[in-house]
């Protein structure tokens, strides 16, 4: 096989050094075949020459054609080092560049399916406590309607979770960067998340000038501002606390501040609050935490362009701020 692709690979050589030779005897020819010996020794050490030359030309690529001759029952076949010509080390080396980029993204690819299989996995097992929750609900003689919403809202808010991380995927595709005022989205973000607030009293404050804006995605920032007042509610177990939401300036730079009074995040889980699926202390507390939340928002701010700082102290509470340049 080997052989076989050498010859292809050379053909037109040959044929080119078939074509020099009949040039030669063509000029012979037309002196009339005066010195025929020399004419016959002109041709056979040019064919000496050129049979020399693809022998040791075939003799340095012979590993490397038998290779690539023959189809590799694994990687560690195609990766095999054995050329010994500059062309073919080249070629290798090629190769094995192109089979790390190759690895790195089925590594990304696996390991974004096994996060979305993780994800789902323990967002329908925590789905059924308000669907478990409602049918209890609904076998009471008197209905309680604010209760049923409850659990509603909860489920409202798992769902709106896990198609943000699905779409999140083709996250291009998805994205308007705008002009939005930043003021509109935090009292809409409030407004869909008052019974939120109402049923674990907690209140909210609006410290933002109307006249600020910022560019970014509308539907994503709400997300985001969503994740972080859920947080900021749910981390609170105190009634009559408060949760603010405000602009500083920093430089040229404006930042959203979400803060509350809760619980606050131990000092050893700050710096993994951002991971896949990390709940900490606080999220076993509650049993209620994918650890997905602030994952997500991390991802977002990375892809729109924005910087997520979090800070916190237990006992005193935590701000989550998200820097626009």
């Amino acid at each position: 096989m080997g052989l076989k692709l050498f010859l292809k690979e050379n053909i037109f050589f040959i044929i080119f050094q078939l074509l020099v030779d009949l040039f030669i005897l063509s000029l012979y020819w037309l002196d009339g075949f005066r010195n025929l010996d020399t004419a016959v020794y002109s041709i056979v050490i040019s064919m000496v020459l050129i049979v020399s030359f693809l022998a040791v030309r075939y003799t340095l690529r012979r590993n490397f054609l038998n290779k690539i001759s023959n189809l590799p029952v694994s990687m560690d076949d195609a990766l095999q080092k054995n050329a010994k010509t500059a062309e073919h080390l080249q070629t290798e080396a090629y190769l094995q560049e192109l089979y790390r980029h190759y690895q790195h993204e089925v590594q990304n690819l696996y390991a974004k399916q096994n996060r979305q299989e993780k994800f789902l996995n323990q967002w329908i097992h925590q789905m059924k406590t308000p669907i478990s929750v409602i049918e209890l609900l609904l076998q009471e003689e008197e209905i309680d309607k604010s209760s049923i919403q409850e659990e509603v809202d909860r489920l409202k808010r798992g769902i709106e979770m896990v198609l943000m991380s699905a779409r999140i995927e083709k996250f291009e595709e998805d994205m308007q960067i705008e002009q939005v005022n930043l003021k509109e989205i935090v009292t809409a973000t409030i407004n869909d998340n008052k019974r939120l607030f109402i049923t674990n009293h907690v209140f909210p404050m609006i410290d933002i000038d109307e006249n600020i804006t910022v560019a970014t995605d509308s539907k994503w920032l709400k997300f985001m501002l969503g994740q972080f007042i859920t947080n900021a509610v749910k981390y609170t177990f105190e009634p009559n606390k408060k949760v603010k939401i405000y602009v500083e300036k920093d430089g040229t730079k404006t930042v959203l501040c979400v803060q509350d009074e809760g619980i606050g995040i131990p000092k050893s889980d700050l710096s993994r609050v951002t991971k896949p699926f990390f709940t900490g202390e606080n999220g076993r507390r509650t049993g209620e935490s994918t650890g997905m939340g602030l994952f997500l928002a991390k991802e977002i701010c990375g892809k729109l362009g924005h910087e997520l700082v979090i800070e916190s102290e237990v006992g005193k509470g935590t701000i989550v701020k998200v820097v626009f340049s």
